[in-house]
């Protein structure tokens, strides 16, 4: 029976912590009732916190957690140092201090996540032959270095003080609802919220219930289901299929991956505000956005102002007339393509972005139209429609496990279509179609109807609330798969 219990808390590469696990919902069971012991000591209850999202760390990627202190320790110190500076107007310093953190930080992402990459596209252009390296990504690597760069980059700015504080600045960096898949939180919004009393209020319990119930039927029900029984099926052998079930399996993997990534989003700002910590909205029905600078105000909305405020901003942003703009848009979306996977598929797929963005504001200027301007009628539904096909499109290439398996998929849609099979396959398939269309429907509910399933909890209770988590938690366990199904964005 010990050996069980200490095998279950110990890392196990297999089994990394999801908030879909039921280990981790026994774990935060007891989180929350020591957590509330602890809601009026203030030090106790930050150091406990920051204690447990480490151990929830060492629980995705083992004995790497040793990376997040590092990035931790490092940026604290590198902070205070550039206030001190830029107090004695010292800017050179200050800048080197930052470059300093710059290094740390992108170092360590680019050690783990592109040294194979860059090595074979060495041996590309050499002709040498490259092995590539048993190099273990650690989970959400990318996540906690883009947060801990935000609080460095915002000093030098001086848009902010440092903390004075290491516990402090270590809670903030490693609070687990969002420490391995976001919502990227900065410093300025979030260090505000750590001494403050714990206060939980009725509309928060219910919205956090509500939060968790949806991100967890999001990502357990439909993304897993419809991943295992059909998208990656397709996506692993698009030449045995058809190419109708090959565009099926792009508009599944268009809603699995919104399902899977905005689902973790959702629980992890749920988690947030059952412990009185408020983050903001992450995901606002992108696949609804009128043209494609629509949707990346909408789509994973953290990353998206991250890297407008900290890359296209540095580049120059609009400051430079419209051909600049056109480029740094470019970069930018390269950059952002880079980051989500070290391979020429992902940097293609960010590229694709990059032009679409610079072609929408180029049209948008020769129509004479600011950026305020919004579409009616007949107008907004083609533009979403578009915008929908075209994300789609480039989902292909971000899924595909090689630009050869993306073309064989779009050769099969353009060559070998036969529409006559679609009633076979949807008899095949049924469960899969019917969760398909059942995500995408509700998917276009509109924010109102969230609010007003909210305020009918907040009337029920705590025990309404509850009920909701219970009864979602038993559908999960009805048709999850015997293999646990980590999130898509643990991988970034």
């Amino acid at each position: 029976m010990i050996d069980r219990l200490l095998q279950q808390l110990t890392y196990n590469a297999d089994e990394p912590m999801l908030f879909s696990s039921g280990l981790f919902m026994f774990l935060f069971l007891g989180f929350t009732f020591v957590y509330m012991l602890l809601q009026r000591a203030q030090t106790a209850r930050i150091a406990f916190v920051t204690l447990f999202s480490y151990y929830f760390y060492y629980k995705s990627s083992g004995l790497y957690f040793f990376l997040l202190a590092v990035v931790t320790v490092s940026d604290f110190l590198i902070a205070r140092g550039i206030e001190s500076c830029m107090v004695r107007t010292r800017r050179l310093a200050a800048r080197s201090l930052l470059v300093l953190s710059l290094a740390i930080d992108l170092g360590l992402l680019g050690y783990f996540k592109y040294t194979n990459f860059f090595g074979m596209l060495w041996a590309d252009v050499v002709g040498a032959n490259f092995q590539p390296y048993d190099i273990f990504l650690p989970v959400g690597i990318s996540f906690f270095t883009f947060q801990s760069l935000s609080y460095t980059i915002d000093v030098y700015r001086r848009q902010m003080k440092p903390l004075d504080s290491l516990l402090d600045y270590a809670f903030y960096v490693s609070f687990f609802p969002q420490l391995v898949a976001g919502p990227i939180v900065r410093a300025r919004d979030f260090v505000p919220q750590i001494r403050r009393a714990v206060v939980i209020t009725d509309e928060m319990l219910a919205r956090g219930a509500y939060l968790i119930s949806i991100g967890l039927f999001k990502k357990a029900v439909i993304s897993d289901y419809i991943s295992l029984n059909f998208v990656d099926r397709v996506f692993d052998n698009p030449m045995l299929y058809s190419g109708a079930e090959n565009l099926m399996g792009i508009y599944g993997y268009t809603l699995q991956i919104y399902c899977d990534f905005s689902g973790y989003s959702d629980m992890a700002i749920g988690l947030a505000l059952l412990l009185g910590f408020h983050f903001p909205v992450n995901f606002r029905s992108p696949y609804s956005s009128v043209s494609i600078t629509d949707f990346w105000r909408r789509w994973h909305i953290s990353l998206s102002t991250w890297i407008r405020d900290y890359i296209y901003i540095s580049l120059g942003g609009n400051r430079r007339g419209k051909l600049r703009q056109y480029f740094n848009l470019i970069v930018t979306m390269l950059l952002g393509g880079l980051w989500h996977g070290a391979s020429l598929s992902f940097v293609a797929w960010g590229g694709m972005h990059g032009l679409a963005l610079a072609a929408h504001k180029l049209l948008r200027t020769l129509l004479g139209r600011d950026r305020h301007y919004e579409s009616r009628g007949w107008r907004r539904f083609v533009g979403t429609v578009l915008t929908f096909h075209f994300v789609a499109f480039c989902w292909v290439f971000f899924r595909s496990s090689s630009f050869e398996s993306a073309w064989a998929m779009l050769q099969q849609i353009a060559t070998n279509f036969h529409p006559e099979l679609m009633l076979q396959v949807a008899a095949g398939y049924k469960y899969v179609f019917m969760l398909m269309v059942f995500g995408y429907l509700t998917h276009f509910i509109p924010e109102s109807w969230d609010n007003g399933i909210v305020r009918l909890l907040q009337r029920g209770g705590i025990a309404v609330s509850a009920l909701l988590i219970v009864i979602v938690a038993y559908m999960v366990i009805q048709v999850k798969s015997s293999e646990i199904q980590p999130f898509i964005y643990f991988q970034f």
